[in-house]
């Protein structure tokens, strides 16, 4: 399949028989550390059971014993308390601001649903230090890669950072993108930027003293504030990048969960690669 074919497919059919699907997401896990806690609290089924027959009394007079459930059990409930920024994620327009010079910016549940399956671009950005990657880097990648993305493309930034996930290195160790770098990437016409970091920005004490040394605004959340200007959206938390089968090559799917008015929404990110019936990607 020609690479003209394989995107066109990615926009229009679906996956075929013998596609292999590559997990590209963090899972939300109340187990490992993070800035924001997650607490998550598990109803067994037999609580669900106590549970249904205590609301069906309450909310609809209806009596019920759990007792005639077999084992007494209904069903599990899982009340998870975390952030629209905790595992893969996407964030909307809005989270980079309340206003932009295109306008307002649309929050999750207003952006266009063809922006999160489209064919994949992944940049090879790995043993980058801790800061801020530049457009010259990104050019680099880009050359390495053997082609650049097309309009609409999602491009993932392969840099490493999620073999830290689950530990505080995971927010402090990575490294992001400037404005440049951004700008380079959205005049190809893309409008998803996926990174396996925590931020698709350098680390928040990292960007903090480069603002002290230099007084230099513009160091401050540089990849966020591109998003004040452009309209685009970040996937960021990605995982397993280094399994896709190259640059291109995959689809991805990311659709952002649909939270009325939030900044972010979670993602079960997953690539698509087609593959013959010799197991050879097309």
């Amino acid at each position: 399949m020609t690479e003209t074919a394989r995107r066109e497919k990615a926009i229009g059919d679906g996956p075929g028989p013998t596609a292999r699907f590559i997990d590209l997401s963090q899972a939300v896990d109340a187990g490992q550390w993070e800035v924001d806690p997650v607490r998550h609290e598990v109803m067994s089924p037999a609580e669900g059971g106590r549970h249904m027959a205590e609301g069906m009394r309450r909310h609809h007079g209806v009596e019920f014993d759990p007792a005639e459930l077999p084992d007494g059990e209904l069903l599990s409930l899982d009340t998870l308390t975390l952030t629209t920024h905790t595992g893969t994620h996407v964030d909307a327009p809005s989270h980079y601001g309340s206003r932009a010079a295109y306008g307002t910016p649309r929050h999750i549940d207003r952006m266009p649903l063809d922006w999160f399956q489209r064919p994949g671009f992944r940049l090879d950005l790995r043993g980058e230090p801790v800061g801020a990657i530049g457009a010259d880097r990104v050019r680099r990648a880009l050359d390495e890669a053997g082609s650049v993305p097309r309009p609409l493309d999602i491009v993932l930034l392969h840099t490493g950072a999620d073999e830290l996930a689950g530990t505080p290195e995971f927010f402090t160790d990575f490294a992001g993108l400037d404005a440049a770098a951004t700008h380079l990437l959205l005049d190809l016409g893309v409008r998803v930027i996926g990174t396996d970091a925590f931020s698709l920005d350098a680390p928040f004490g990292h960007m903090i003293k480069e603002y002290q040394r230099t007084g230099d605004r513009g160091v401050l959340w540089p990849a966020h504030f591109v998003g004040r200007e452009r309209e685009y959206c970040q996937i960021e938390r990605l995982a397993n990048l280094g399994a896709l089968p190259g640059p291109t090559g995959f689809t991805v799917s990311c659709f952002p969960v649909k939270i009325a008015g939030a900044g972010a929404g979670w993602t079960r990110a997953v690539a698509v690669v087609e593959e013959g019936v010799d197991g050879v990607s097309e």
